[in-house]
């Protein structure tokens, strides 16, 4: 079988957004609540406190976001919810009326496309609320509600809301406020099937699964793929799976997942012994211990191995996410950690994501923390921003670093080279993550042709018929390419 996946996945850059926290609307438009009281947007975030982000805002930020050289944007939910993260949906239908409803997000839609940035949605089809008025139905009349078998219920009465009896149904983890689907009933397989053509056909480029291995049913996912892809053939599917996901990418149900298999090894080989443990032991990802760079090479070599290419480009790369402490961060606020792991984003087959700050410094530890106000102008690490300007527009400018082969060079020590390919262009990328300077002397004769142009960093390097050497300051790296 041939694996088809979106071909322009292949060639966009992330940017993933948590709504409330990126940007308040500075227009006026027609609002719900006019003297809403809003968290402080500098202030830390908590758990249930709303900041008023909102899609309107989004739309005014779009040049910036535009201008960085950010072609896709990933949402996390967006729908009518009464959460300020939104995983808990009222209503699949409705944009929340605090971000603008449908209206602000036709506008943000549309105004994305002018600009050729796709925009993916986060689909929770997991579990829902207990606003869910399904199940605000079977609130209200237990036994005798018509959507009983929409829901995992095991005996009466509901507890919806004590912890001291027991639910009496299912709640994703164990939490009350999520009530599981039956994903078994043929009438709630179809009602979420429903939301996912109606969102495509609205003009979404694709769907991010939220915890897309909780449902089990046979042939669900195979199904979302066949009639998502029905109505446009270009939409991305990917699934939050954060482990080996060989069972989802056979190219029957997701196109990629969010790889923190490619995160974890590249945060623990560019930070090491910096990694704040008590920021990523309670996740399900592994930034330690720290990693040599023949250790590196190992881990990146077998996940290279597990999927078919076609999906590898289309993986969605990160550092961070809404679900991880922020990089700088985990990285015990050591720039050069968080600089070396972007270089190595931005130079990996696959999609790579920015969660929104990350590209101006913003720290944070696990959540609330990770989900901060985007920062004032005046907060920017400008370093990391010219950064990650510098790695986009080289990602864009040579397609070897978005389709190319992956070729392991070197790995000793701390220092770690790799090729990436394409037909003639070739391109050397170095990173030396060791705390003393280092040069290495390898054979690259694999190589169509010499790079011999400094592209990014700061390195010396010289040719003797394939032979190249090169010397890297510590805690740097660099990008080779033709002149």
């Amino acid at each position: 079988m041939q694996i088809q996946t979106p071909d322009w996945v292949k060639h966009a850059v992330f940017y993933q957004i948590f709504p409330d926290r990126f940007a308040r609307s500075k227009q006026p438009h027609k609002r719900l609540l006019h003297e809403a009281r809003w968290e402080d947007w500098e202030a830390m975030p908590t758990l249930q406190g709303y900041k008023g982000g909102d899609l309107w805002g989004i739309i005014e930020d779009l040049d910036y976001i535009h201008n960085l050289g950010i072609n896709a944007i990933y949402f996390t939910p967006i729908f009518q919810s009464a959460s300020n993260h939104r995983y808990h949906t009222h209503d699949y239908y409705q944009v929340d009326p605090l971000l603008g409803g449908n209206e602000a997000f036709r506008e943000l839609l549309d105004a994305a496309h002018e600009r050729n940035i796709k925009v993916v949605l986060d689909g929770v089809f997991n579990h829902a609320s207990r606003g869910f008025f399904f199940f605000h139905d079977i609130l209200e009349n237990g036994p005798h509600s018509p959507w009983v078998n929409w829901f995992k219920i095991t005996d009466w009465p509901l507890a919806p809301y004590t912890g001291d009896l027991p639910a009496n149904y299912e709640g994703w983890g164990g939490n009350r406020a999520l009530p599981v689907f039956n994903h078994d009933n043929p009438e709630v397989r179809e009602y979420i099937m429903e939301i996912a053509e109606y969102w495509i056909k609205f003009g979404i480029d694709g769907w991010r699964l939220d915890v897309p291995f909780e449902i089990k049913t046979p042939g669900f996912w195979q199904e979302f793929r066949d009639r998502v892809k029905a109505i446009n053939p270009e939409a991305y599917i990917v699934g939050e799976v954060w482990g080996d996901s060989r069972e989802w990418l056979d190219g029957k149900q997701f196109d990629g997942v969010m790889n923190y298999l490619f995160a974890g090894p590249t945060i623990a080989f560019t930070a090491g012994d910096r990694v704040v443990l008590e920021q990523v032991q309670c996740r399900d990802y592994q930034p330690y211990p720290p990693l040599f760079a023949t250790e590196y090479a190992a881990k990146i070599q077998e996940l290279l191995q597990f999927y078919p290419w076609e999906i590898q480009l289309t993986q969605l790369n990160l550092l961070a996410s809404h679900d991880t402490a922020r990089l700088v961060t985990i990285a015990g606020n050591d720039q050069a950690s968080a600089e070396l792991a972007t270089l190595l984003l931005f130079t990996f087959p696959g999609a790579p994501s920015i969660y929104y700050g990350d590209e101006v410094g913003l720290p944070g530890a696990i959540d609330p923390d990770s989900r901060r106000g985007f920062p004032l102008e005046a907060n920017w690490n400008q370093e990391i921003l010219k950064q990650h300007r510098q790695l986009i527009h080289l990602r864009h400018q040579y397609p070897a670093l978005r389709t190319g082969d992956y070729q392991v060079l070197f790995a000793q020590g701390a220092l770690y080279i790799f090729a990436r390919t394409l037909k003639t262009e070739a391109l050397i990328i170095a990173v030396n993550a060791g705390t003393a300077q280092t040069t290495a002397k390898l054979d690259a004769a694999s190589l169509h042709t010499q790079p011999n142009k400094l592209l990014y960093g700061n390195a010396e390097f010289e040719w003797h018929d394939r032979q190249l050497s090169v010397t890297l300051p510590p805690r740097t790296g660099c990008i080779l390419g033709v002149a």
